[in-house]
């Protein structure tokens, strides 16, 4: 197995490296490490006291892990209804839905090493953003015009099944009971095929 940390940015080609380990001894505040058809994966250092900045990405779900350091997490539907506000720390990720205002600030006394995973791409491939400042006066940092998601073609699955267990129908604020309709719908559907 290869040790070496040093990542490029292979575009849409496979990729593997210890995720942990690279977020961990990352020092620039972005690097972009893999940039796919349907998402991006970029390393952070947040420096001490410093935050992200308040930010909201229309199209963008973000999934960001904490490897290292404390924060604060503050997120809602607009700039001035940050209703969401929880402390995070290693091991915790925070999950962003698209169109929602968000911010991440460094409460610790160390870095705050984090990895984020967009989807859609934010950012150009292989992009490095050495000093926070770097990455606010960036302008040449549009993504590459493939990582797009087409939302044409249907998932592929290596064998066909069938799941006859309960079926829920999920909103934002809960899980409601089985929908018994929607199960029966589509044991007819299965049983016609």
């Amino acid at each position: 197995m290869e040790n070496d940390l040093t990542i490029k940015d292979s575009g849409p080609a496979p990729q593997s490296f210890d995720i942990e380990k690279a977020t961990t001894v990352n020092t620039d505040y972005r690097s972009v490490v893999w940039s796919g058809r349907d998402l991006q994966v970029a390393l952070m250092s947040i420096p001490v006291g410093r935050d992200v900045g308040l930010e909201a990405h229309p199209d963008t779900d973000q999934f960001l892990r904490l490897d290292a350091g404390h924060g604060r997490v503050q997120m809602g539907t607009a700039k001035d209804a940050l209703t969401f506000d929880k402390l995070v720390s290693d091991g915790w990720c925070i999950l962003v839905p698209a169109g929602t205002w968000h911010n991440v600030t460094n409460t610790g006394t160390t870095p705050m090493q984090r990895c984020t995973i967009c989807a859609p791409a934010r950012h150009q491939p292989e992009k490095v953003q050495a000093p926070q400042a770097m990455a606010e006066a960036d302008n040449d940092d549009a993504p590459a015009t493939w990582p797009v998601q087409s939302g044409t073609a249907p998932d592929e699955h290596g064998s066909t099944r069938f799941w006859a267990g309960k079926i829920a129908m999920v909103t934002p604020a809960h899980v409601t009971e089985p929908c018994n309709y929607a199960k029966a719908r589509l044991q007819t559907l299965w049983s016609q095929r």
